[in-house]
């Protein structure tokens, strides 16, 4: 900036404000209709915001108009930047400085403009404190009050939980430079094995923003991470003693995390932080672990293609919620599964008792839909950023509770009827103790609901420092306000007629405006008649304006009655705000059970719809399911029916806890495989059905009922996927390498207890490099891992590994071949197959003709090993060089992997 010298008084304050605010705020402030920026925050709006830099007495300047700032402003904040915002505190009056302070610190994760938020995510603000053993993660959600801690092992495990959570913005200590650039470059960049934390290092610029995940990494106080400085900010933010009700007790890693977040919005953004009643600590082993190659492979939260329409992921199958605050936790449940049999059952039980009651079922659902989004109104309230319609929207919510709690008692404990629904095996149907507890948070608020009622007009407007919006009759100074205030209008429309008869100018107004008050205007053509005793004021380009005695005596009554009232309508609705932030906590505790309702009673509509069964969960390894379908393809096919599939597996021992000597099969009774290799042509179906297998497997660790007609799916600890091809040129990383560092994270991390899916791994090289990785990766999964696994692949060459693998077993996709064509049946059978089907994948996909008959050709010699380097057939049947090269190299295992003998 200039030196301050010589500056007007209005810049002098603008120097003033903009030195207290945090360094890289861009500040706006408000003149008149609009914001302003100076100096180098006018440069980098205009830039961003596409705005004309202008200059007035050398200083860089550019104006955005205030009544359509909201959009400017997301802009802003979607480019990764803070934004204060300086607005008048009074009236502007001639010759006189308006007073202006900061209203807001708006950052990319604690900004509240609905239009800017998505109704069905959260807008978490994440705090990561790095440590020796590992690392503290704290997210607040301040349009929702959600506060949550966890601690994490190591920087992988970091990054998936970041993944899964998409914070707007991510703060971390100034020291951490190593951090914040892994941060920056997102989960893609975490090493495949075990890696301990960085050390803190000095602070150096980086990028502020991840071009991949969006997210924002901005340095704070090292100091406000610290144990003892977040212990004694957090104590005092709950107004507690200690902080072992919330689970932080030796936890200095997270409790420094979640007190840098308080620190950072009390005393850095400024912001009240009422809603926050509540911090929840959780551990990653208390639910089913997802990485962040699984949620995008499976398509778990949203298609992997922009284009794709918005069900085309699971979490569209599934979302049938009827309030937003239900689709946010639905989100959640999906991207955190449970890992625990108790709370998977007693989401089941749920579930069930709203499945056997369907009509119960659909009242529940209407009326819960009127209750819309009461987590983000009682945010808007605790922050100071609501107006009466929140009150209105608060209103409509508590008058449904009393409702809804009776459907949620009686749904809970009453009879049932026989499910149409297919099960495993007889289950009985216990009391939904979930429901239950659900409901007894649904506490009634008579008064706050007959409060609004008696305060608030039906159709308030958006502003609540402008009047209107408390009702004739609820305060009796009100009332008297604003009788003076008619009665004062009435008065001035009969002075207007009664100076038209007097002075006989038939033209003459009594008008108002801000700046002058009231006045009585004549046109230039009638100033010869004004009246002596009328006081000139204003001279304009047609006329004059004057003013009398009598209109200055009654205009400061109008205006004092009016300034009054005003003051009085925004103290009054202020009343009723507090009245209700007092009873904050159970009304949180209410939101936060009907989201919870919600979400169950949408898993329980889906499941009535589309005939899913209640999979047996256990803990014993066994995955069975009988006609499973894909939970989303059956809904998008519109014109195809989906042809369901079986599943079966087991784990088998990992190399820790499996015995000494060699497996046998000699059981008479047959154990299911551990590993299934599925071979077939593309097309075929494949992918399809190891991804239906998969998500099935998640949807039963949500505690959700699933697409099949039975199916016994047991606990597994970490869920992985490897499927596509994807590159990441960003990284210099090519297709291949990215498809073996992700196979690499798996055989690293996975356990007997896993379940693993993979798809054509080994395609992104050669032929003979590829086929010998992924018959090494089996081999090392069924030996070593023991984890339950779908193999799909082209190499019809591994299927001779289930004459060396006890535990694998061969099935592919079924396909019928006639007149030279193929008709794809999409079933999966047991049994191997020996041809790929590319050449009549290339001719349905149009590839001409001419191409299809020389690739015929040169497949036929390549088989015989009889083509030339130049594509020529050859007479010579002398070995592949490629071949030759694998076999010196291992000849043991070679020799095995392509001899029949």
């Amino acid at each position: 900036m200039a030196d301050s010298k010589g500056l007007t008084p209005m810049m002098a304050q603008y120097r003033r404000i903009k030195g207290e605010l945090p360094r890289d705020a861009l500040l706006l402030f408000r003149l008149g209709d609009f914001y302003e920026m100076f100096f180098e925050d006018a440069k980098v709006g205009a830039r961003i915001l596409g705005l004309a830099l202008t200059r007035r007495n050398g200083v860089p300047m550019c104006g955005l108009p205030y009544h359509a700032a909201s959009s400017y402003v997301g802009r802003l904040l979607r480019a990764g930047y803070k934004v204060a915002l300086c607005d008048q505190l009074e009236e502007a009056k001639p010759g006189k400085l308006v007073k202006r302070e900061v209203t807001a610190i708006l950052t990319p994760g604690t900004h509240w403009d609905e239009r800017l938020l998505p109704q069905e995510q959260n807008n978490f603000l994440a705090a990561v404190h790095p440590g020796t053993q590992g690392y503290g993660l704290a997210v607040v959600d301040l349009s929702t009050g959600e506060f949550r801690a966890t601690e994490l092992e190591d920087l992988p495990a970091l990054q998936c939980e970041l993944e899964r959570l998409r914070p707007a913005e991510i703060i971390h200590p100034t020291e951490a430079v190593t951090l914040h650039a892994q941060l920056a470059d997102g989960p893609a960049a975490a090493p495949a094995g075990p890696v301990p934390p960085p050390h803190p290092t000095p602070a150096e610029i980086l990028p502020r923003r991840s071009a991949r995940f969006g997210w924002v990494v901005n340095p704070f106080e090292d100091w406000a991470f610290s144990p003892d400085t977040a212990q004694y900010t957090l104590r005092e933010h709950f107004r507690v003693a200690t902080l072992d009700g919330f689970g932080l007790k030796g936890r200095p890693l997270a409790t420094g995390a979640a007190g840098a977040v308080i620190h950072y919005l009390t005393h850095h953004l400024r912001r009240d932080l009422r809603n926050l009643t509540h911090l929840s600590f959780y551990q990653r082993g208390d639910y089913l672990a997802l990485d962040a190659t699984t949620l995008r492979h499976l398509e778990v939260l949203e298609p992997l293609h922009r284009d794709a329409p918005r069900n085309a992921c699971l979490y569209g199958a599934l979302n049938r919620t009827v309030t937003p605050m239900g689709a946010r936790r639905l989100r959640d449940w999906l991207s955190q599964p449970l890992a625990t049999l108790d709370p998977i059952h007693r989401r089941q039980d749920a579930i069930q008792a709203f499945v056997d009651q369907p009509s119960l079922l659909e009242r529940f659902r209407q009326q819960l839909a009127e209750v819309r989004d009461l987590e983000r109104t009682l945010g808007r309230l605790s922050s100071g950023s609501a107006n009466a319609r929140d009150l209105l929207a608060l209103r409509l919510a508590l008058e449904q509770l009393p409702a809804l709690r009776a459907l949620l008692e009686q749904i809970a404990t009453g009879p049932r009827s026989n499910s149409t629904l297919p099960a495993f095996e007889e289950t009985s149907a216990p009391r939904a103790v979930l429901l239950q507890d659900l409901a007894a948070h649904l506490e009634p608020f008579p008064d706050l609901a007959e409060l609004i009622q008696r305060a608030i007009v039906d159709d308030p407007p958006l502003s609540v420092k402008e009047g209107g919006l408390i009702r004739d009759g609820y305060d009796p100074t009100l009332d008297e306000l604003r009788r003076a205030m008619r009665e004062g209008k009435d008065w001035i429309a009969r002075y207007q007629a009664d100076e038209i008869q007097r002075t006989g100018i038939a033209s003459l107004k009594v008008r108002y405006n801000s700046v002058f008050g009231y006045y009585i205007e004549v046109t230039r053509a009638n100033l010869d008649r004004v009246p002596a005793h009328y006081q000139r004021k204003q001279t304009i380009a047609n006329g004059e304006r004057f003013i009398t005695p009598e209109l200055k005596e009654i205009e400061t009554r109008i205006l004092g009655a009016e300034e009054r009232s005003l003051k009085l309508e925004y103290e009054i609705f202020q009343q009723i705000r507090e009245q209700v932030l007092a009873r904050l906590a159970p009304l949180q505790r209410a939101a936060a059970a009907l989201a919870q309702a919600d979400a169950l009673a949408a898993l329980a509509e889906t499941a009535r719809l589309f005939q899913y069964c209640r999979p047996v969960v256990r803990d014993e390894g066994l995955l069975e399911i009988r006609d499973g379908r894909h939970p989303v393809l059956e809904q998008t096919l519109l014109e195809d029916r989906f042809v369901p599939n079986d599943a079966w597996l087991a784990s088998g021992p990992s190399a820790a806890t499996s015995e000494a000597g060699p497996e046998t099969s000699a059981d008479p009774h047959p154990r299911p495989p551990q590993i299934a290799l599925i071979t077939g042509p593309n097309m075929a179906g494949k992918s399809t059905y190891i991804r239906q297998v998969a998500l099935l497997v998640l949807l039963a660790h949500v505690g959700s009922f699933v697409p099949a007609r039975a199916a016994r799916i047991d606990l597994v600890d970490r869920l992985f996927t490897r499927i596509g091809a994807s590159d990441d040129l960003a990284r210099g990383q090519s297709t291949f390498m990215v498809e073996m560092t992700e196979t690499a994270h798996i055989l690293h991390h996975a356990t007997a207890r896993s379940l693993i899916v993979l798809d054509e791994v080994g395609r992104g090289t050669s032929t003979f490099d590829g086929l010998s990785l992924a018959w090494s990766i089996v081999e090392y999964i069924h030996n070593q891992i023991g984890a339950k696994t779908l193999f799909a692949t082209h190499y019809h060459e591994l299927t001779e590994l289930a004459a060396r693998l006890p535990r694998l077993k061969n099935y592919n996709v079924a396909v019928r071949e006639w007149r030279d064509q193929i008709v794809f049946l999409h079933k999966i059978v047991e049994g191997a197959t020996d041809k790929s089907y590319g050449i009549h994948v290339a001719r349905l996909a149009g590839v001409p003709g001419p191409v299809i008959e020389r690739a015929r050709v040169i497949l036929a010699n390549l088989e015989e090993a009889e083509l030339n380097p130049d594509g020529t057939p050859k007479t010579s049947t002398r070995p592949h060089r490629e071949r030759d090269k694998l076999r010196q190299l291992a000849p043991s295992a070679q020799l095995d992997l392509f001899s029949h003998t």
